[in-house]
């Protein structure tokens, strides 16, 4: 019988997962629990902001973020609600978590022993991808060298202590929502996982270290141009095996596996006509899928509406039953791979390897990855730049965005505006929460908890044990944090938007002079401060604006992510900023632009024009011009020389005269 007609001989499907998490821990178990019973056969965790960037709830950098993108875990008592019911020791987790990864994993392995679970057989991920947290996300804490130490730390206990977990999942996704090419996702990646391999190479004995090897596991996106996409997979698996086996010496094939899991791309789905990112989002997961040399081990799909808000759970089901008719209702699985020996595709696949290699020799230079950031960070803008100049061009189309505009209304919206909207008295009894918490646990306990771990981080010794041990004595991940920033400060990335104006960017004249008049009559350069309130780390549209209003020939000041309402008011007066520009993609712009609009009043500079750039319902955008909010711009602003002009119109003393 062939194989085509047996069943039994199918492959197995990929792990089916929802990245989910909002609100509460509570709201999250019961919505993971939900999606368990629907079919869904992993779990991938979204943590909010503050959890991410080792801020308790009740910090100042936390207003409006509380349960904003993902769930509030602040201590053990928040991880014991979130898997409530559901037991670890049969679940495949993963927790897209990388600063505080150490923090999360001991809380997890806490829970885990609470429950009776046999440690030693847990299975998961966590991402502890540091580097491209400089990159491209934002949520780093300490500098790149003791951040990479801290990755060793959680992969060397793992490598003794929980053998089945991967301890460190290099992140492509976000590489490519910052704007990189295919070539530049394939090295970036890659040398981010020899700077890791390098640190981990003197902790273990030669001879397990292959095995270790075999722990690593990527997270890579997945574009619209898919057979571009598909064959670099098939580079990744290549360049990946190479690596292995030349610079490591690697010599068995089950540790030189590139395994990897994958979200579709969230930075092609459009605002206009979202029901279009239905096909988008099938199409972006044929690429991982379709070729079995480089299928991916676990699949995640964004929903339809993401580009609006919060998805719903009903969004997030849809989105799990693609995967599900993929696997279950197509013959996909009873197939060899079916791009073997296909001229084009080991064509196009060379190309990209050789583009990869040169860029990665370019970083092994300047002395690997850690040393390479700022290199790598101004390649992703510039590439981000290029990409957006083609859309304003009309050389890439984008349907329902630069062509075929015009159409019927979605019927998919409904009366809640096609999005989940979080309870705003979500982050008071969070933080009423946490007091509790903090009143009811062992103070002596505590304070011994974290002497110990502080003394740990500073002596250089492995992190996990002392986590473990803080996160059982009720330690909160503000507290852990804190430590870590104690022992080896904190970092503020690069912004990749300095130096001069580039000349790429075409249809600039008639803003130039329009900024050269402006300028003239205010008597100075024209001075745009551009700024992201708040903990919200996605700076790819705030780089876009600055780079771009650099180009027209403004005064621009941009200090990148991780600012307060305060700080920005106070550099406003300082620089003396004609018009503010401000940035917020986590779905807090209304607490914290009100908090900086009554800041900006009470320091005098009331008048200064302030614009705001996120993705905002349209509800919330009246609400933002209410409060005396100039322009609001959503993810269908595309035309960046559009905004351009308006900052040009907002400043013009002629102009706000007029008004």
């Amino acid at each position: 019988m062939s194989q085509t007609q047996n069943e039994t001989q199918k492959d197995r499907p990929w792990l089916i997962r929802t990245y989910a998490g909002h609100s509460t821990a509570k709201a999250s178990n019961a919505l993971y629990r939900s999606n368990l019973a629907r079919g869904q056969t992993g779990l991938s965790v979204a943590f909010d902001l503050p959890t991410q960037t080792g801020y308790d709830s009740d910090h100042v950098l936390s207003k409006g973020e509380v349960g904003k993108v993902g769930v509030p875990v602040c201590h053990l008592g928040d991880m014991r609600t979130l898997f409530d019911d559901i037991p670890l020791e049969q679940m495949n987790t993963s927790m897209t978590i990388n600063a505080t990864a150490p923090w999360l994993l001991s809380l997890y392995i806490a829970v885990a022993e609470e429950q009776g679970a046999d440690t030693s057989k847990l299975q998961g991920t966590v991402q502890n991808d540091l580097i491209k947290e400089y990159l491209s996300r934002g949520t780093y804490i300490c500098p790149p060298k003791p951040s990479l130490k801290l990755i060793g730390d959680v992969a060397e206990y793992c490598y003794t202590n929980i053998p089945k977990w991967n301890p460190m999942n290099v992140c492509s996704y976000h590489l490519q929502e910052a704007g990189a090419t295919p070539e530049q996702e394939l090295a970036f990646a890659l040398a981010t996982a020899t700077a890791v391999l390098d640190e981990l190479k003197p902790r273990v004995p030669a001879e397990d270290f292959p095995r270790l090897v075999g722990r690593i596991s990527f997270f890579v996106n997945a574009g619209i141009r898919f057979v571009t996409e598909m064959c670099k997979m098939r580079a990744f698996v290549d360049l990946w095996d190479e690596i292995c086996a030349e610079r490591y010496g690697v010599e068995d094939p089950k540790y030189r596996r590139f395994r990897y899991g994958v979200q579709v791309n969230s930075l092609g789905l459009t605002e206009q006509q979202p029901e279009n990112n239905v096909y988008r989002i099938l199409i972006e997961m044929l690429a991982v899928t379709l070729s079995k040399k480089a299928r991916a081990r676990a699949v995640q799909l964004p929903a339809w509406n993401e580009a609006l808000g919060l998805p719903r759970p009903w969004d997030q089901q849809w989105s799990m039953r693609m995967q599900q008719i993929l696997a279950y209702e197509t013959d996909l699985l009873e197939f060899d791979d079916l791009f073997d020996g296909n001229p084009a595709v080991d064509a196009k696949v060379e190309a990209l390897k050789e583009g990869a290699r040169h860029e990665l020799a370019n970083i092994d230079s300047m002395g690997g990855a850690v040393d390479a950031i700022e290199y790598m960070k101004s390649r992703l803008v510039d590439s981000n730049a290029e990409r957006l100049n083609k859309i304003e061009r009309n050389d890439t189309v984008v349907v329902g965005v630069n062509k075929w505009i015009e159409g019927e209304p979605s019927p998919l919206m409904g009366e809640d505006g096609g999005i989940m909207v979080v309870d705003p008295t979500v982050e008071a009894e969070q933080i009423d929460r946490l007091n509790a918490w903090r009143t009811e646990r062992d103070d002596a306990a505590v304070k011994e908890a974290l002497a110990e771990l502080r003394v740990a981080a500073a002596e250089g010794r492995n992190v996990m044990p002392a986590s473990i041990k803080a996160a059982k004595a009720g330690v909160t991940t503000g507290e852990w944090a804190a430590q870590m920033r104690s022992v080896h400060g904190e970092y503020r990335g690069p912004t990749g938007v300095s130096g001069s104006p580039s000349n790429k960017t075409e249809g600039l004249d008639d803003i130039r002079d329009a900024v050269d008049a402006v300028s003239d009559k205010l008597g100075r350069r024209l001075k745009f401060l551009v700024g992201k309130p708040g903990l919200d780390g996605h700076s790819n549209g705030a780089e876009q604006i600055a780079f771009r209003a650099r180009d027209c020939g403004m005064d621009i000041s941009y200090d990148g992510i991780r600012l307060t309402p305060e700080e920005l008011v106070k550099a406003a007066q300082e620089d003396q900023a004609h018009v503010v520009g401000l940035s917020i993609l986590s779905g807090s712009h209304i607490p914290l632009v009100e908090d900086l609009m009554k800041r900006m009043r009470e320091a005098g500079i009331g008048d200064v024009p302030v614009i705001v750039g996120g993705i905002i319902p349209e509800d919330d955008a009246k609400r933002l011009r209410d409060m005396g909010v100039a322009r609001v711009y959503t993810p269908k602003d595309f035309e960046l020389n559009t905004i351009m002009k308006d900052i040009v119109t907002l400043a013009d003393p002629k102009a706000v005269a007029a008004e």
